[in-house]
């Protein structure tokens, strides 16, 4: 037997910037919204609520109370809007060989799993997600505790049918 290792050209690989990535859907962007939102809310009421404690305790509230308000709604307006562009970068597609899954505003980063890499895959909906016709689809590889890729905000027929694809791949049932 001859040993053989050839060099690979990267030329000849194909480029994953070729393949063209389909976003998620619009209505996940609402359930981003109402998540940012409630956790605006919680930061504004301790806030609020630590401001009583410190009234009811002493005579005058420091000035500081203001700063700090100003700092959380800035902070949530910051996240919200950081949360609104970064949507815009969730974007998946299923090859015959492979699912990718791309996201991140700031750090930007494309998951590939590789079709034959995958052991389990399964859809999940959370209350807030089902009650806008969404699911989340999660891939398992072998090695590894908890999924490899979670693909959010699909809508649920939509996760169903790739859920059925990549498991009719994975068991051989092309």
């Amino acid at each position: 037997m001859t040993f053989s290792n050839l060099q690979i050209s990267t030329e000849s690989i194909p480029s994953i910037d070729d393949v063209v990535l389909k976003p998620i859907s619009k209505a996940y962007l609402k359930i981003i919204a109402l998540n940012k939102l409630m956790i605006c809310t919680v930061l504004i009421s301790a806030v609020f609520l630590g401001k009583y404690f410190i009234e009811k305790n002493e005579e005058s509230l420091p000035i500081n109370f203001w700063y700090v308000l100003t700092a959380v709604i800035v902070f949530c307006i910051v996240n919200l809007i950081i949360s609104f562009l970064a949507f815009k970068k969730r974007k998946y597609a299923i090859r015959a060989h492979d699912v990718i899954y791309a996201k991140g505003l700031i750090v930007h980063s494309i998951v590939t799993v590789p079709m034959s890499r995958i052991q389990h895959v399964e859809e999940s909906r959370s209350w807030l997600a089902r009650s806008f016709g969404l699911a989340t689809l999660n891939i398992y590889t072998a090695g590894e505790s908890g999924s490899d890729l979670s693909i959010r905000g699909l809508p649920y027929l939509e996760a169903t049918q790739i859920k059925d694809i990549i498991s009719a791949k994975v068991n051989g049932n092309d």
